[in-house]
């Protein structure tokens, strides 16, 4: 014992290598295990098929075998509760509905790319077969490149309802897509459902229940699209000088933390201490760091009253000519419109990091007022606590720490000096840092969420 002791001294680099890519094989091979046996849960019991069967094949066999034979219901729960999930599935499948009704059209836009090429494969096994057993047109639309969605989306016919699964990155390039589109109108009074298969799914904390089990999670976002209770978001319009506006459901980052944070897988080598190594070697290039700007913004404004989600149904021609003749013929009147003063707010600011972020973390269905969040960072802050604060804006970025001036606008210009370097992060996104103008889009689309989340808000709001 004491010669290897002697020996891992000797060779403490080596040592040290070897500790931190054991500790990172472990680490991996304990995901894949948890993985597979999550993913074992779909097999049916050896006494029904000896044989065994693909997931995807037991999964959708499960609620069929489950009502042939009246098996206990609650077994199969602690057995396979993803089969029950499947079950409830095939209970919207099996609904009736008139003849000449069409069949649902749902578009998946699936990026296979996110979790670390998993993305394509989860989907296939655990949200597929539940979509096909609910009795949906389900058309699957897989993206090779990056911005591929926003291209597609364009070009996207008329669909019921719209699927992305994926992470933070292709839910911002879908809604840009989407509310990209002249006819934008029209497309984005369409629910749209997210399934969290990305390494970071902002969006499911909102709309999903937490849950330590990857596939569980995913079998339960699935489920609740399909039950079809949805909650309005707001939107960020994103608009630089000469590009195309940008979308985002989260929020913009600028600065120290930000950077710092891009730079963290570089330290991989260094397991749970990368966070941290990242941004204390921040602090070695440059310190105080600080970001100006001007910012030009207005207040929050008032809420309007909801649009009922269901049109009356379309008058006869005849009204409908008649009434096309009586504006055509009656002489238009003219009214004097008054132009209220836009009183814009102006202000010089000095940060480590500024960020502005819509409200739907905390969503408040009764809420009177639509306006987003601006938090403005003090500039005075110590290493230690830099690197402190680094490690919880990785949980959460948006985080608007004490001591921070906060700011609720509806709309904002944020002006950076010439030459200023460095890049935002929307909705985790990279993108080159500019002068922007940042627009609140409130309620602009619908999201399908849990019931039970849909729930707690009410209770909330009534509270």
């Amino acid at each position: 014992m004491a010669k290897v002791l002697a020996a891992l001294r000797h060779h403490w680099k080596k040592s040290t290598f070897g500790a931190c890519l054991l500790g990172w094989g472990g680490h991996w091979l304990y995901g894949k295990h948890c993985l597979e046996e999550a993913l074992e849960l779909l097999l049916p019991p050896p006494e029904i098929f000896p044989e065994g069967l693909s997931n995807v094949t037991g999964l959708l066999m499960m609620p069929s075998i489950i009502s042939v034979l009246s098996l206990d219901v609650q077994r199969w729960m602690g057995y396979c509760p993803l089969c029950v999930l499947a079950a409830a599935a095939e209970a919207f499948g099996n609904q009736l509905m008139p003849a000449t009704m069409p069949l649902k059209k749902a578009t998946v836009f699936l990026n296979p790319a996110a979790c670390k090429g998993k993305a394509g494969n989860l989907f296939e096994k655990n949200a597929a077969p539940i979509l096909h057993l609910s009795g949906l047109d389900v058309t699957v639309v897989k993206t090779d490149y990056e911005g591929q969605a926003k291209k597609l989306l364009e070009l996207m016919e008329n669909t019921d309802l719209i699927i992305i699964a994926g992470g933070d990155g292709t839910v911002q390039e879908v809604i840009t897509g989407l509310l990209r589109r002249a006819d934008e109108a029209a497309f984005s009074k369409i629910p749209i459902g997210f399934i969290p298969l990305g390494k970071t799914c902002t969006l499911s904390h909102t709309l999903y229940p937490e849950s330590t089990n990857q596939v569980q999670h995913i079998t339960n976002a699935t489920l609740a699209i399909l039950k079809g209770e949805t909650v309005p978001l707001d939107v960020l319009q994103i608009k630089g000088e000469k590009e195309q506006p940008v979308f985002a459901v989260s929020g913009l980052r600028w600065g120290s933390y930000r950077d710092a944070g891009v730079k963290v897988s570089k330290y991989w080598y260094l397991g749970p201490l990368k966070t941290k190594a990242a941004h204390f070697f921040s602090t070695l290039k440059e310190w105080p760091q600080k970001h100006q700007a001007a910012l030009m913004y207005l207040g929050p404004t008032e809420r309007p009253p909801e649009e009922p989600e269901e049109k009356s149904s379309k008058p006869p021609l005849y009204v409908r000519l008649y009434r096309r003749l009586r504006s055509y013929w009656s002489s238009p009147k003219e009214f004097p419109q008054e132009v209220a003063p836009v009183n814009w707010e102006e202000l010089k600011l000095s940060t480590i990091e500024l960020s502005i972020a819509t409200r739907n973390r905390q969503l408040d269905l009764t809420r009177t007022e639509d306006f987003m969040d601006i938090c403005i960072e003090a500039e005075s802050v110590s290493k230690g606590e830099f690197v402190h604060r680094g490690s919880q804006k990785m949980r959460d970025p948006l985080m608007c720490p004490e001591g921070s001036q906060r700011i609720q606008a509806s709309r904002c210009i944020l002006q950076l000096p010439e030459g200023t370097e460095g890049s935002f992060g929307i909705d985790n996104e990279e993108y080159e840092a500019m002068p922007v103008e940042v627009k609140l889009l409130p309620r602009k689309l619908r999201f399908f969420c849990d019931p039970r989340m849909r729930e707690q808000l009410l209770q909330a709001a009534v509270q």
